[in-house]
């Protein structure tokens, strides 16, 4: 029997079958590699895809007009206006990779102003982008990053800031698109005024630098807001108008808005009415035609007198005195007692040429001198009756806006120059020569009856202790559709100072104040506008540099012995 005997496999073959297995596990491997590097290919692709094909967040604003802006500084270098790189998260809902449900739940975990269901929302929203944040601070970017959604996109864009939120909110304007124009750009203020110097890439490396301090801005809004709140007026105005410069200081029309959240903003809010507004500011008139009396010689002496001892009647009007004195009044008189008889019969003598002359003259025919496009006209007499003559010498069928008054005051009391108002900083020795109005020696008049006006008349309350304080109450009806209101006034006290060497006219209004505790119940200028502007230039009247000095004055002493009462007798009327 034969034996079989198992023999060994050759070599050869084990190890081709080795090999054979080795080369099977290494085309596996690469085919997997493979598969790996084409879905990193493909997610690579699509990220690169988004990137170079969709609009970020900064050129979607910037298609829209949004351009950077320049700096707006005031007299002393303080940001009033800046643009900053704002950070800025959007979304291309069609091009989102994850499930939407998800990553709303998410957004809203980091972002908790909205709700999942409003990011849901924006992320089916059928539209190539919308915004999700436009002011993101950089840990929220972080955070939505982190979401790794690349469909969701960041970006810097330019947004203008106005670091001091409400202060000179009027003066600076906003920007913004409007109607069916949707470029972003200045829609009022100095932002409109300038858009073309803001914006241009050769002139927004110079900041724009204002006449505005900011500081007495402060002053004057803190002031007026408390008056305004106390009395519960409609609105409020006030000025502070460097009288040789025409550089406004001050420039607050309340209500007021914030600029950097102009959503929502009430058309009363957004509206100037330092330069859009018209009133009639009665009595504050009474100076303007005692100047004309004088200028043109129908006033040639102080001790001139004129009968107030009745109400006056001229073409089925009356006009009568508010606190009567039913007596002659001479001229230091007239406007100390603020008698409309006494100025009606002035502005008689100077008659209609002359009266409109002088009006014209101070202005009062134009819009207001200023750089801002936001102002209004002056309502003009359409007839100048006698009538008319008469009780505009007192400020009543005339209306002018608050600007308008504090630059005539400005003329009255800096030698009888007037010069256009501006907003812009005047270097020293540049100020616009102006024309001339009055002489010399009429303002230098006008300087002291307006101061004894403060010392013993309506304007008491206007004083502030050293700064020699000279002003006139204006208390007017307000006029309306149906004729004018018995029960609502316009509140005006217009003041200079120092009044030995004038330097800022302080014009404050409050519309319809209602009387308090505080008043007595009296809603008249002499107790409602009068002390704002005593505590503004309290305040303000050190930073502007007038050194206050109880030892200084203008001398009156020439008109004192005119006046029927004794010297520093309370007669002041509560105008």
């Amino acid at each position: 029997m034969t034996a079989f005997v198992a023999r060994p496999l050759p070599q050869r073959r084990l190890t081709g079958q080795r090999h054979a297995l080795v080369a099977t596990a290494h085309v596996r491997l690469m085919i997997l590699m493979l598969m790996l590097m084409a879905g990193f290919a493909l997610v690579i692709g699509r990220i690169a895809i988004l990137g170079l094909s969709s609009e970020p967040a900064s050129s979607q604003a910037r298609g829209n007009g949004a351009l950077p802006r320049g700096d707006i500084l005031d007299r002393n270098g303080e940001p009033l206006a800046r643009t900053i790189e704002a950070w800025t998260i959007g979304v291309h809902p069609a091009k989102l990779l994850g499930d939407r449900h998800e990553i709303a739940a998410r957004l809203a975990a980091v972002m908790p102003d909205h709700d999942e269901a409003w990011f849901y929302e924006r992320l089916t929203l059928p539209v190539n982008f919308t915004y999700l944040e436009r002011h993101a601070a950089p840990a929220l970017v972080n955070a939505v990053h982190a979401i790794g959604e690349p469909g969701i996109v960041f970006a810097q864009e330019p947004e203008r800031l106005y670091p001091q939120t409400t202060l000179a909110a009027h003066v600076l304007g906003y920007i913004g698109p409007t109607g069916d124009d949707p470029r972003i750009m200045g829609r009022a203020g100095i932002e409109r005024a300038f858009e073309e110097q803001l914006t241009n890439p050769a002139t927004r490396g110079t900041p724009v630098t204002l006449s505005i301090d900011s500081r007495v801005q402060a002053a004057m809004e803190s002031e007026l807001s408390h008056a305004m709140v106390s009395f519960q007026a409609k609105d409020a105005t006030g000025v502070v108008l460097d009288v040789n410069t025409g550089e406004v200081i001050a420039m607050v029309s309340l209500p007021v808005y914030n600029p950097n959240k102009i959503k929502g903003t009430s058309s009363d809010a957004l509206r100037n009415n330092v330069t859009q507004s018209v009133y009639e500011l009665g009595s504050t008139f009474k100076p303007i035609t005692m100047a004309a009396a004088i200028e043109t010689g129908v006033v040639t002496s102080m001790a001139k007198r004129y009968d107030a001892t009745e109400p006056l009647h001229v073409g089925g009007f009356t006009i009568h005195d508010d606190h009567p004195q039913k007596r002659f009044l001479d001229v230091p008189e007239t406007l100390i007692h603020s008698s409309n008889i006494v100025t009606a019969r002035i502005a008689d003598e100077i008659g209609k040429d002359r009266m409109a002359a002088m009006f014209t003259a101070m202005g009062f025919a134009t819009k207001p001198d200023i750089e801002l496009r936001e102002k209004q006209k002056p309502i003009w007499p359409v007839y100048w009756a006698r009538s008319t003559v008469m009780t505009t010498g007192y400020g009543h069928g005339i209306a002018i806006t608050p600007l308008h008054l504090a630059n005539a005051y400005a003329t009255l009391v800096n030698g009888g120059i007037w010069r256009p108002t501006t907003l812009l900083k005047v270097a020293p020795g540049k100020a616009v020569q102006g024309r001339r109005v009055i002489s010399e020696a009429t303002s230098a008049r006008m300087r002291q009856l307006l101061r004894l006006v403060v010392t013993q008349g309506t304007g008491r309350k206007g004083e502030a202790p050293g700064y020699r304080v000279g002003g006139k109450t204006g208390t007017g009806e307000v006029a309306g559709a149906g004729g004018y209101s018995k029960k609502a006034n316009v509140s005006t006290f217009a003041a200079a100072f120092p009044m030995d060497a004038p330097r800022y006219v302080v014009i404050a209004m409050l519309d319809s104040p209602i009387g308090n505790a505080e008043s007595f119940g009296l809603t008249t200028a002499a107790w409602t506008a009068a002390p704002v502007v005593s505590r503004v230039i309290s305040r303000t009247g050190a930073m502007l540099g007038v050194t206050p000095d109880n030892s200084r004055d203008v001398d009156v002493s020439e008109l004192l012995p005119l006046l029927w009462h004794a010297p520093g007798e309370d007669t002041a009327d509560p105008e």
